[in-house]
C-alpha cells in the first residue's frame, strides 16, 4: 500500500482555509448563510491558488471515475491529492493523469504530486484532504460514505446511495451526524431545462399530475452482451434475462488478474471468487456488474436513480415516497406501478412505447425518446422531462407558452452539479442533491425490486420506512454485511 510522507509546508498551507471552513460549519447548525463565497475569500480574483483550494481525492476509478478524475483535475477550484483503486493499473493511470494536468504546478514546487492508494482508509487517515469523490461499484457507497463522514470529509457519492433502504437511512443519520456536505451524483436534475420543466410541473402547471411514466429495464440490458455467451446455460440466460430484479450467480472462479485485490473489491459484499463478468480492465461497460445482487441493483443502477430524482422533485415527494407498489399481477394496471399520497400514479414501462399502448395516455404521434427522466400527464397536458433523447416535447403547444422555456433543447453539459457541490462546501448550505434526496431516489427503485422479488404488491409507509405488518417484505429492507465490514 502506498505511503505518504507530508512536509510541513503541505500542512501549514492548510490552516488558513481550514479555520474559515470550520468556522462556516459552526455557524450552518444555528444560521444558514445567505451567501456563496467568492474565490476572492479564498485568496484569489478569477483562479484560487493551489493552496486555497478544496483538496480532493477520487475513490474508484473505473468508467465513471475517469470522468470525474477529469473534471477534478480540470477544475481551478479543487486541488487532487489522492486516487484511489483496488486495481493497480487503474490507480496508477490515475496517478499519472493528475501529475499530468498538474505538470506546470509540479514543476514550480505548487505540486507535489499525486498519491496513489490501494486501501482507502490510508487515503481518509489524510488530514490534508478536503472531500472525497465516491465512484465505486454500489456495495461500497454506503460504507465508504459513512466512514468518509466520520473522518471529516465532504461527499460528492455515485448514485445509487446504497443497495438496501435501511443502509441508506443510515448514511442520511451519519452524515448528518458529522456535519457533512453530500451530494448524489444524479445530475440531470442540475440540466436547466430538465430544472425548468420540473419546477413547472411541481408548480402546478400540468394542474394535477394524474400519471408518470419511466423506465424499468430487465436484465437483458446486460444478458444480451456477448460476454455473458460463455454461461448461457450455466445462468439460465432465456430466463434471467426476462427478470426486473438483479439476481444471484455463482460464477466460476478465475484466478484475479495481477494488481487487482479482489477481497478488498468485495468488501462487504459476500465473499464470492473473482470472474471476470465483474471486473474487467479495461471495463466492459459503464457498470459490468450491475446484474448481480450483491454488488449493484440492475435498473437503480442503470438510469432508474436519476429519473427517480428528477420526478419525485417535479412531484414535490422528493423526500418523501409512494404509499403503495402495485404488481401487474393483481390486475389493476399492466406494469409495475406506484401510488402516492396524493393518488398521482408512476407506472414502471420497459420502453416509451407502452405510454401509447397500451396505457393511451399521450397522442400516438407524440415523439417519446431518451432516458433519465420521465413523461408527466396532468390534467391540462403532457410533457417530457428527459435526457439524451432530443428536445423537450409536450402536448398541447399552449403548455410552453405558459412554461415559457429558455431552450426545449436538453444540453448535457451546461449541469452544474459539481459547481453546487463547490458552492455548498464552501457556504455549508445544503446542495441541490443532499443525502436525503439521495436515499429517496435510491429507495424508489429498492422497493420496486423488493416488489418484484415477492411477485405482489405492497402497501409503505415513507414515513416509517417500513411495510406495515409485513414482516417478509420488511426482512428485504436490509442485508448482513460481510465481517469484519460494519457501518
Amino acid at each position: 500500500m502506498a505511503k505518504v510522507e507530508h512536509s510541513n509546508r503541505s500542512n501549514i498551507r492548510q490552516i488558513t482555509r481550514r479555520k474559515f471552513l470550520g468556522r462556516a460549519a459552526a455557524l450552518s447548525g444555528t444560521v444558514a448563510l445567505p451567501w456563496v463565497v467568492p474565490a476572492s475569500a479564498f485568496g484569489a480574483a478569477a483562479s484560487p491558488a493551489p493552496s486555497e483550494r478544496i483538496t480532493v481525492a477520487l475513490i474508484g476509478r473505473g468508467v465513471m471515475g475517469r470522468g470525474h478524475l477529469r473534471r477534478l483535475a480540470g477544475d481551478r477550484d479543487f486541488q487532487v491529492l489522492a486516487v484511489c483503486d483496488v486495481d493497480r493499473i487503474r490507480r496508477e493511470e490515475g496517478r499519472r493523469h493528475v501529475d499530468q494536468a498538474y505538470a506546470a504546478e509540479r514543476s514550480s514546487g505548487a505540486h507535489s504530486g499525486c498519491a496513489a492508494y490501494n486501501d482507502y482508509r490510508e487515503l481518509l487517515a489524510r488530514t490534508d484532504i478536503d472531500a472525497v469523490v465516491i465512484a465505486t461499484p454500489d456495495h461500497w457507497h454506503t460504507a465508504l460514505s459513512i466512514h468518509a463522514a466520520g473522518a471529516g470529509k465532504d461527499i460528492y457519492c455515485e448514485k445509487p446511495i446504497s443497495i438496501t433502504v435501511r443502509e441508506g437511512r443510515r448514511l442520511v443519520q451519519e452524515v448528518r451526524r458529522y456535519g457533512r456536505i453530500f451530494q448524489t451524483g444524479t445530475q440531470y436534475r442540475s440540466i436547466p431545462t430538465i430544472r425548468e420543466v420540473c419546477k413547472f410541473v411541481r408548480s402546478g402547471g400540468l394542474g394535477k399530475v394524474k400519471s408518470v411514466f419511466t423506465l424499468w429495464s430487465s436484465l437483458a440490458v446486460s444478458f444480451n452482451s456477448a460476454r455473458f455467451k460463455p454461461y448461457a446455460a450455466l445462468m439460465d440466460l432465456e430466463k434471467s434475462r426476462r427478470s426486473y430484479a438483479p439476481l444471484d450467480f455463482l460464477m466460476p472462479p478465475e484466478a484475479p488478474p495481477e494488481g487487482l485485490d479482489w477481497d478488498l473489491w468485495m468488501g462487504p459484499a459476500l465473499w464470492r471468487p473473482y470472474n471476470r463478468v465483474y471486473h474487467t480492465n479495461p471495463s466492459p461497460g459503464v457498470v459490468p456488474w450491475a446484474f448481480c445482487e450483491d454488488f449493484g441493483a440492475a435498473s437503480v443502477t442503470w438510469h432508474h436513480s436519476h429519473s427517480a430524482d428528477v420526478i419525485q422533485w417535479a412531484l414535490g415527494a422528493e423526500q418523501s415516497g409512494p404509499v403503495e407498489l402495485i404488481h401487474p399481477d393483481s390486475g389493476q394496471y399492466p406494469t409495475l406501478t406506484c401510488r402516492y399520497a396524493n393518488g398521482t400514479l408512476l407506472h414502471l414501462v420497459e420502453h416509451w412505447g407502452m405510454v401509447k399502448d397500451p396505457y393511451g395516455a399521450v397522442p400516438r404521434t407524440a415523439r417519446l425518446a431518451g432516458n433519465f427522466g420521465g413523461v408527466f400527464v396532468g390534467e391540462r397536458g403532457w410533457v417530457t422531462s428527459m435526457s439524451t433523447g432530443g428536445d423537450i416535447e409536450g402536448g398541447p403547444e399552449e403548455i410552453f407558452k405558459h412554461m415559457k422555456l429558455r431552450t426545449r433543447q436538453v444540453n448535457i453539459g451546461q449541469n452544474n452539479h459539481h459547481t453546487n457541490w463547490i458552492d455548498s462546501i464552501r457556504t455549508r448550505r445544503e446542495p441541490s442533491c443532499h443525502e436525503e434526496i439521495g436515499h429517496r431516489s435510491a429507495s424508489l427503485g429498492h422497493l420496486t425490486i423488493i416488489a418484484y422479488k415477492l411477485g405482489r404488491s405492497l402497501k409503505w409507509d415513507p414515513v416509517k420506512e417500513e411495510f406495515p405488518g409485513d414482516d417478509h417484505a420488511n426482512r428485504l429492507l436490509d442485508r448482513a454485511m460481510r465481517s469484519p465490514w460494519r457501518i
